[in-house]
């Protein structure tokens, strides 16, 4: 039977029991409404809970319930096209329960409890099994397989198995140490999920976005930040990466963002279509949505509720990638529990730990060999910063910064002049270029990596010479310069810029990339020929053909295109010959 206390003390979401004898992070029923919480600090006879849903009303002497058991998800099918809240209730269960204000103390299971799916057994009676071993799969959603696994804590011989309509609470299989296995099970949000060996990030997430996937690559199982002020565009990023990048399964999480940022992907994703499959893309998505009016403690457990889900996916072989919007909200949600516990506050107020628990969050990524299987899965992390006017020195961008490899800064300055993805190419990163280059060399091209090369130098070249055109004006500089500031010009508006709405540039496939970066380079060496023959730098950049290069970016048939304007630019470049 639970073991009942009393409720002793009650500071905002943090309360205090007395007369229950509970482990660390050991979920909570609190008060007469059996609010939900978990444990976080045990002093002597007092245990310490931080409530999941708003403590308005409670008094001291209500009672307080030990569950025994740490916060779990619920893993099974009928995950895919749900909207859960932080700590997995089913918002559209809840909603159809009691209209759009969630009340205290409501429980729902993450699992449709009713639904049948239709089981086929792959594993057969007198198999071994242990921890990953497939024994199964369901469609879960039309055309997605999900492979039904034997929990990571469970291993013997199998005495009964059955295909047939099962829920997801009967049991589709015995041991013969008399152990069920059903459709689904619970695993603790805070805990990793094991696996048999992490391997190297060497293949890169392709994401159809031409500035990540050229100058600042994200490897399948990596680790990415996203920073920018407020209307630098980081939603719209994540939303445009969880649409395209090659991900089997995608886990997006609304930490504290406002409620109408989370309504209008509430709205966008159902509505949107899968460009491979044709199918609409919520056929392999999670939303979890806790916006900033919700209870600070549950946006605090909703990233770990996002990540374990995706563990779960990686430990079928899927690749699934998940976008958390905005880890900075996370952590002042954290910030906020540790001042009502009275901890020491670090700088600007967060708890010392707040490097530790981004690194630990940050640390569930990989690409892994699953237990019981040869085939691999990885989860990428693609964490959102918003910090306080985009200033990054902040600690929780900082924090981030210690442990992601891929730092794509926004820029509201590249906002404001209608640039976008306002990725500044100045100050982002990627510390991937060097393991994945073998792949690109392989399956893109052998110059892939020259070409970033020399387009890095040209863009960082550029930054040093507007200092002088801002003083003296761009006729002043020499004329290689003045060469140097077109080819820049191209590759800003014909290679960097993309339009996300447009239905062809939203999505530019790794060979046309390749196409657009060799062209405009390819451009370059031409105009620096004809200028060391003697060619006037005016008449090189009156040259019309380089204007068609952008045209390529809207183009299906962009190869016919781009190989028109080569040749084009090739004639006119002969024309312009050596004569002064």
């Amino acid at each position: 039977m639970a073991e009942e206390g009393k409720l002793y003390r009650i500071a905002g979401p943090v309360v205090v029991a007395k007369g229950i004898q509970a482990r660390m992070y050991d979920v909570v029923r609190v008060g007469n409404e059996g609010l939900m919480g978990e444990v976080i600090q045990i002093a002597g006879d007092k245990t310490v809970i931080q409530v999941y849903e708003d403590t308005s009303g409670l008094k001291p002497g209500e009672k307080v319930v030990n569950v025994g058991e740490p916060l779990s998800v619920q893993l099974g099918p009928g995950l895919l096209t749900s909207i859960y809240d932080g700590i997995q209730r089913p918002l559209p269960v809840l909603q159809k329960q009691m209209g759009d204000y969630i009340r205290r103390g409501v429980y729902a299971d993450g699992l449709d409890a009713k639904k049948k799916w239709a089981f086929k057994a792959t594993a057969k009676k007198g198999d071994k099994v242990a921890g990953g071993s497939i024994i199964g799969e369901v469609e879960e959603t039309e055309g997605f397989i999900h492979k039904i696994m034997v929990p990571p804590n469970i291993e013997g011989t199998i005495k009964e198995i059955s295909s047939g309509n099962f829920t997801v609470k009967d049991a589709i299989a015995r041991l013969d140490d008399g152990k069920e296995i059903k459709l689904s099970h619970n695993w603790p949000v805070r805990l990793p999920r094991p696996v048999s060996k992490k391997l190297t990030p060497e293949i890169p997430l392709i994401t159809g976005q031409r500035i990540f996937d050229a100058l600042f690559p994200l490897a399948k199982g990596g680790v990415a930040a996203i920073p920018g002020p407020f209307g630098a565009g980081k939603t719209v990023a994540q939303q445009t990466l969880a649409k395209w990048c090659d991900a089997e399964v995608i886990v997006y999480v609304g930490c504290g963002e406002r409620g109408n940022e989370m309504t209008e992907v509430l709205k966008d994703f159902p509505e949107l279509t899968d460009p491979k499959s044709g199918k609409p893309l919520m056929n392999r998505t999670v939303l979890i949505a806790n916006t900033s009016n919700m209870p600070v403690a549950a946006r605090e457990a909703s990233i770990y509720t996002g990540v374990t889900i995706a563990e779960y996916y990686r430990d079928m072989g899927y690749n699934v990638s998940v976008m958390a919007d905005s880890t900075s909200r996370w952590a002042e949600a954290m910030r906020e529990i540790s001042s009502r516990l009275e901890e020491m506050p670090g700088e600007e107020g967060y708890p010392a730990y707040l490097s530790t628990r981004l690194a630990e969050y940050y640390e569930r990524s990989g690409r892994v060999i699953p237990l019981g299987t040869k085939k691999e899965g990885s989860v990428t992390l693609i964490g959102a910063v918003s910090p306080p006017g985009g200033d990054f020195s902040e600690p929780v961008t900082q924090g981030t910064l210690r442990v992601v490899k891929t730092f794509w800064a926004l820029d509201a300055k590249l906002a404001q002049r209608r640039h976008f993805p306002s990725i500044n190419w100045l100050t982002s990163y990627s510390l991937y270029l060097d393991t994945l280059e073998p792949w690109f060399r392989e399956n893109v091209s052998p110059d892939w990596r020259f070409l970033i090369s020399e387009i890095s130098a040209i863009l960082q070249e550029e930054e040093k010479l507007q200092e002088i055109v801002q003083l003296v004006g761009s006729d002043a500089l020499p004329e290689k310069q003045q060469l140097t500031l077109e080819v820049a010009r191209l590759i800003r508006e014909s290679f960097l810029q993309q339009n996300a709405f447009h239905e062809v540039d939203t999505f530019c496939e790794l060979k046309k990339t390749h196409m657009l970066m060799k062209i405009i380079l390819q451009y370059g060496k031409l105009a620096q020929d004809a200028l060391a023959k003697g060619a006037r730098v005016q008449k090189i950049l009156e040259l019309k053909a380089k204007n068609r290069i952008g045209e390529a970016k809207f183009e299906k048939d962009y190869v016919k295109l781009l190989l028109d304007v080569q040749k084009e630019m090739e004639r006119e470049f002969s024309s312009v010959g050596g004569s002064k």
